[in-house]
């Protein structure tokens, strides 16, 4: 199979994306219609090592932001996921699942609380920006929503505070996990949170103003250069090894957060109304059907998982691989994969089943792998 883009208009380029070519990239995804890089080291092992050791700055500028104001802003946003976000004040960051009628997930974004009536979704890869319209019609409320022009840039891995530190002054530090700070950036104000989409710790800084995007990138390049700085992007095996799950490989609507230990940021008490509630409130009294579990299994490397591989036990499929590579920090192979409850705990022996038909003897583990 091809492993290529053909652009269009259609896919979206970042303010980013000029300095990213010049980079090296080797390759791009597309994530709500934006392109992602996917590929700067010569391979993911050499990035995750990096990323490990370092301090990467990473284009998520397709983590696009659904701005939600007006005085109905609050119920809307609250309509959409079993979080309780009553008591969220401005500077704090939320884990929201978004959910259907049938407790289906439909996003995860990290929700921004900008003020008492406005706030940010950023999002992953679905059009939530339609959902939110189209309930706000259907409901009559009184909010304004629009995809502002806000375009993050990461910077992950344990040299990145004392990168920004350098870049926006020492108050970068007292920015908690999870809570964001408003810095200045040639004379504008821009929102800078501790968070992002790996364990190595880090920030995402959410540009307001695509015009500034290559002076952000340049300014952090050059700051981290001392740092031994690289480009970077999401990487697989860290994201794995780490227990972060991905929309449209690991959660879909066909799956639910509690299938994923996401029950801590639902409130299925009946003190807040979402959709999904009745469905999701069943889920918890009878129990769910299957859960999330690591699988480690043997051979070399395994290939891109591309197609689910199916996870057996004997002659019967128990689960499928929906993300899966080699660790090198472990030398095993290691996926991720819903489990039937008959089979999900953890050291139960399985095998993986390449399209090919061969098997891979393997175990279920624990997450996060390391």
């Amino acid at each position: 199979m091809a492993d290529g883009l053909n652009m269009s208009r259609r896919i979206r380029r970042t303010p980013y994306t000029d300095r990213v070519e010049a980079a090296g990239v080797r390759g791009f995804s597309v994530v709500n219609h934006m392109l992602l890089p996917k590929a700067f080291q010569p391979s993911v092992e050499d990035d995750y090592w990096h990323l490990c050791d370092h301090v990467q700055m990473w284009d998520v500028s397709c983590q696009r932001q659904v701005e939600i104001e007006g005085p109905d802003a609050e119920q809307l946003v609250q309509w959409m996921t079993p979080r309780a976000i009553a008591k969220a004040k401005p500077g704090d960051c939320l884990y929201v699942p978004i959910t259907d009628t049938n407790g289906g997930i439909i996003n995860d974004p990290v929700l921004l609380k900008l003020t008492d009536d406005k706030f940010w979704l950023s999002i992953a890869d679905s059009d939530v920006l339609l959902y939110a319209k189209g309930l706000a019609i259907g409901a009559g409320l009184d909010v304004a929503i629009c995809e502002p022009d806000v375009s993050p840039l990461a910077v992950q891995g344990p040299k990145a505070e004392d990168l920004l530190a350098e870049l926006f002054g020492d108050g970068i530090r007292d920015v908690g996990f999870f809570k964001y700070g408003w810095f200045d950036f040639q004379g504008t104000p821009q929102l800078v949170a501790r968070s992002g989409y790996s364990r190595q710790g880090g920030f995402e800084i959410y540009l307001n103003g695509a015009r500034f995007g290559p002076a952000l990138w340049d300014a952090v390049w050059q700051a981290g250069e001392r740092h031994n700085i690289t480009p970077g992007c999401p990487n697989l095996i860290e994201r794995i090894e780490g227990g972060l799950f991905s929309y449209g490989n690991e959660m879909t609507r066909e799956t639910n957060p509690l299938e994923f230990g996401l029950g801590k940021f639902c409130t299925l008490d009946g003190s807040i109304d979402f959709i999904g509630r009745e469905a999701l409130q069943k889920v918890a009294r009878d129990g769910v059907a299957r859960e999330i579990r690591g699988v480690m299994f043997d051979g070399p490397a395994c290939p891109t998982c591309a197609i689910p591989w199916p996870v057996m036990v004997g002659a019967y499929q128990v689960g499928q691989i929906t993300s899966g590579i080699w660790s090198p920090r472990l030398q095993r192979n290691i996926g991720l994969s819903l489990i039937d409850r008959a089979h999900w705990d953890i050291g139960t022996p399985v095998e993986v089943q390449y399209h090919d038909g061969s098997r891979r003897a393997g175990a279920l583990s624990a997450l996060p792998f390391a």
